[in-house]
């Protein structure tokens, strides 16, 4: 088992916590990043780009001119793609891209991603964090004395509070541990875990 210290919002260390070294501190598989972040900004994507075909062009419903006798080329519309105004032929049509990674690639993604924080020193565990209210300066405040920037803040999901709080600073975010992804922990240079949620993880992940 992994011992890590317990902070309180001050930095002060009030305990140790003792977590999975396969979740916390296990080896670090840089391999498995690629084909994650890949397949989770693939899912991202809205895949609503579209062009008009002649079949959706407005007009051009007459033949030009007769086929024959005039010297030009036959035309059969306006709307073909070789006229100005006319359809996009082979455009790129509504899609998605959204494709599955199997779950035990994710998970040991995830957890070389935990590791991989851990091993650099930019883990940290807090006792708890239960704002009043939503304040933005406050939460800035925490992370400061904690000592990390760009961070990635993970509690349950009901702590809206502390959501909204972190949500608008700049470089920082908030994850429910439901939703902690390998994308996101990658982005931030620092995972702040409370101690509820990195037994959820544990429990998940082992």
């Amino acid at each position: 088992m992994a011992k890590f210290d317990v902070y309180d919002l001050e930095r002060n260390k009030v305990s140790e916590i003792e977590l999975a070294d396969g979740v916390f501190a296990g080896e670090v598989n840089e391999h498995l990043f690629y084909e994650v972040v890949k397949a989770k900004l693939a899912s991202d994507r809205s895949g609503t780009h579209a062009v008009k075909n002649r079949s959706l062009v407005s007009g051009g419903g007459k033949k030009p001119w007769k086929q024959k006798h005039t010297g030009r080329a036959r035309q059969g519309s306006t709307r073909a793609s070789q006229w100005v105004g006319g359809g996009k032929a082979m455009g790129p049509k509504p899609r998605d891209y959204a494709y599955d990674v199997p779950k035990k690639v994710r998970k040991a993604a995830l957890r070389s991603a935990i590791a991989l924080r851990g091993r650099d020193q930019k883990l940290l565990i807090v006792e708890k964090w239960l704002p009043d209210a939503p304040k933005t300066s406050v939460a800035a405040s925490v992370l400061a004395k904690l000592g990390v920037k760009k961070a990635l803040v993970v509690d349950a999901g009901e702590n809206t509070a502390l959501a909204r709080s972190v949500r608008n600073l700049s470089g920082s975010d908030f994850l429910a541990a439901e939703g902690l992804n390998v994308y996101d922990i990658l982005k931030h240079d620092a995972l702040v875990l409370t101690a509820a949620s990195a037994r959820k993880l544990e429990a998940s992940l082992s």
